[in-house]
């Protein structure tokens, strides 16, 4: 609502409440009545007992009030009504004084009291403030912008269907919007224009969990894959398999992708500082769910010293063979075979790199790092994106590693069979 109608139904109501309570108490006091005029105290009481039955009659009307107790209530206002009708003592009531004066008097004061107490206990520089900033805001100017953007935006996609870019802003304006629906159509057209931009395939996934109900499974999460296979630090899919791993209660898997995406933030943000503690919520149920549902296997919470260091490599021969963007697995296995107990995600490009492996890069939450004595790793590039070993992959191995080892070298050297 506009300010200055604020401000004034607010001194309306004020008036209105004022004068509703002088009409209750000003008409008694400037009424003159003659003693004659004067109601004696008995017909007083007998209007009062005629009303009493009225809304027994009412209350009986409307099944408030049953048959048999209206009789026994009429029973007795009747034999109260008859006491006083035979009453032989009918003193008149002596008439009032004249309280034109009064009267006058408070209709004065009523009004002043009531304000003075307003500006003495209320707060009147709240009203004093609301006006300034209705004479002074630009009435909806972000909304405007935002509109008159959206507009822009939509007019360039309809003249150039083909430009990706502007579909992709399409679809992270109507984000901003909360209009997810749009939002998702947008992101559509932008994926299909540009396959290979990792921003473009996280907001698609965004747009498609939020307009399921939030629910990251199937599709989205598909899309988030392979937005970091594209880039593995695109912020949101670093985000947005965070919240999956945390709705699926892989804790561990969670804290790990918000460590992840904690290293790539300004930490002074507040966004930042929100991932940390998501980080540390993620990190104190892990360690709560392992003690809660296995309470005899204390082995099984994080252990800060259960950790692997070291590089991971390829060798140039195969390096120069891929693009740079093929995804590199890199597990921790208690044997040759066996779920993993840790593992990480990179691309091509990246490596040499440097890796460590601990307890909140658990696949699952009771198979931890800590709970071996050495492990084996295993790097392997994968062709087609899957995590599982293909024939064709390139692959490299070093067993028998202590947990707690530095230093350790792997190169992906062949290709498996």
């Amino acid at each position: 609502m506009n300010p200055f109608w604020s401000v004034s139904l607010f001194w309306i109501a004020a008036v209105a409440f004022v004068a509703l309570a002088l009409a209750f108490v000003l008409p008694p006091l400037l009424r003159r009545r003659a003693a004659a005029d004067t109601p004696a105290r008995r017909d007083i009481n007998i209007a009062v007992y005629r009303d009493q039955l009225k809304e027994l009659e009412a209350e009986r009307a409307s099944g408030a009030l049953a048959e048999e107790q209206f009789n026994a209530a009429r029973l007795e206002l009747e034999a109260r009504l008859a006491e006083d009708a035979l009453l032989q003592d009918a003193t008149p009531v002596a008439p009032r004084a004249d309280g034109r004066k009064i009267g006058y008097a408070l209709a004065a004061l009523l009004p002043i009291a009531a304000f003075a107490l307003y500006f003495w206990l209320g707060n009147p520089m709240s009203l004093m403030a609301i006006a300034e900033a209705g004479h002074n805001a630009t009435p909806a100017a972000g909304e405007h912008d935002i509109a008159a953007m959206l507009k822009k935006i939509e007019d360039h996609v309809r003249a150039k269907p083909d430009d990706g870019k502007a579909w992709a802003m399409l679809g992270k304006t109507y984000a901003a919007l909360d209009r997810w629906g749009d939002a998702a159509k947008a992101y559509e057209r932008a994926v299909k224009l540009l396959p290979k931009e990792a921003a473009v395939l996280s907001g698609y996934a965004e747009a498609l969990a939020i307009v399921n109900d939030r629910n990251l499974k199937g599709e989205p999460m598909a899309w988030v894959e392979k937005a970091l296979e594209l880039d593995p630090n695109d912020v949101k899919a670093l985000e947005l398999s965070a919240v999956h791993a945390f709705q699926e209660k892989n804790f561990a898997q969670a804290a790990y992708y918000f460590k992840r995406l904690y290293k790539l933030l300004p930490p002074e943000t507040p966004y930042a500082q929100d991932i940390l503690a998501a980080q540390k919520e993620a990190m104190r149920r892990a360690e709560g769910g392992a003690a809660a549902s296995e309470p005899e296997a204390p082995a099984a919470a994080t252990n800060p010293a259960a950790r692997i260091t070291g590089t991971v490599d390829i060798a140039p021969a195969l390096k120069a063979a891929l693009s740079g963007k093929e995804p590199v697995f890199l597990f921790a296995r208690p044997g040759a075979s066996g779920p993993p107990v840790a593992a990480l995600r990179t691309t091509v490009d990246q490596l040499p790199l440097a890796f460590e492996l601990n307890d909140a890069m658990a696949m699952m939450p009771d198979s931890r790092l800590s709970q071996h004595k050495a492990v084996m790793l295993v790097a392997r590039v994968s062709k087609t994106g899957n995590p599982v070993p293909q024939p064709g992959d390139f692959e490299g191995s070093v067993a028998d590693v202590k947990v707690g080892a530095s230093g350790v070298k792997i190169v992906i050297d062949h290709a498996r069979p």
